[in-house]
């Protein structure tokens, strides 16, 4: 077993994950797609900075609110925003230039203290959560200790675009223990700072009446009336065409009608899709 493959199997071993919906998905939103993976230090972050053989020049640095590091001969050298290659490159630069031939520099960070993204939702261990480095979705949920028994499976990441805007949403469903592709490339998704990861709860949809197993079942994917009345064990020998669906509307209050399911069968009517706290009755036959 891979690592990912590994690690998608601890986040969903408790919750009972649905597949994925039939309907094509969504392009992913342009902040998704254009994001810049490679990290950049901040204020806060600790700074292991190493001249290789000068034990006397090499610092362990947090970046100040000033956004700089303060170091042996250079003083202050502001790194705030560049990535660790740049921090090394500007280093050894500064050193080469007034100080010491050909200089070797290793720069790493001993604490992760300027960037977090926050876990809400259905996981065991739900709040804000440092980036280290190139931190992906499947870093932050094992992170948040995986999805909890009410989850659905699905995440939504919710990003402020640079430069400001309105928030935009990325939605991704696993699809179960076993990774398929398409969840390894969702997994991979690298996160940035500000980002909030929303692991949703399952919704359900209730069954009532004339059929062989009443009962509250998971809402997965685009589940109509009909399938919704198949999962339930399909209508008794008393069980009428005649179908009524409660639905619970903005506001609160309850919306009630009803469908045909001879019409839906005979194309006169769409077969309709199930909304997350449905309840749909089939009526007893009258003889």
């Amino acid at each position: 077993m891979t690592i990912l493959a590994l690690g998608l199997a601890l986040l969903l071993q408790a919750a009972p994950v649905a597949p994925p919906p039939t309907a094509t998905p969504e392009p992913t939103p342009e902040p998704f797609t254009q994001a810049e993976t490679e990290y950049r230090v901040g204020v806060g972050d600790v700074l292991d900075v190493t001249v290789i053989g000068n034990a006397e020049l090499s610092r362990t640095a947090p970046i100040q609110p000033s956004g700089g590091v303060s170091l042996p001969l250079l003083g202050e050298v502001v790194v705030s925003g560049l990535t660790i290659p740049e921090v090394q490159r500007k280093v050894t630069s500064l050193l080469e230039r007034d100080y010491l031939v050909n200089p070797q520099v290793e720069v790493k960070v001993r604490e992760y203290q300027s960037q977090f993204v926050f876990v809400v939702g259905e996981v065991n261990r739900p709040g804000r959560q440092a980036l280290r480095g190139t931190t992906r979705l499947l870093d932050a949920l094992l992170a948040a200790g995986g999805f909890n028994p009410r989850a659905s499976g699905e995440v939504l990441i919710t990003r402020v675009p640079d430069g400001g805007g309105d928030p935009q949403t990325l939605r991704i469903r696993l699809s179960g223990p076993t990774p398929t592709p398409q969840d390894q490339i969702n997994l991979r998704v690298p996160l940035l700072h500000g980002d909030v990861l929303t692991a949703t709860p399952m919704s359900y949809v209730t069954v009532q009446g004339e059929v062989a197993r009443p009962g509250r079942y998971p809402l997965e994917g685009d589940l109509t009336v009909t399938s919704a009345i198949a999962l339930a064990g399909g209508k008794t020998r008393f069980g009428s065409d005649k179908v009524e669906i409660s639905r619970l509307e903005a506001g609160g209050m309850r919306r009630t009608f009803k469908v045909d399911i001879k019409g839906i069968h005979k194309g006169k009517e769409p077969d309709v899709t199930v909304q997350a706290n449905d309840t749909i009755v089939v009526s007893r036959r009258l003889f």
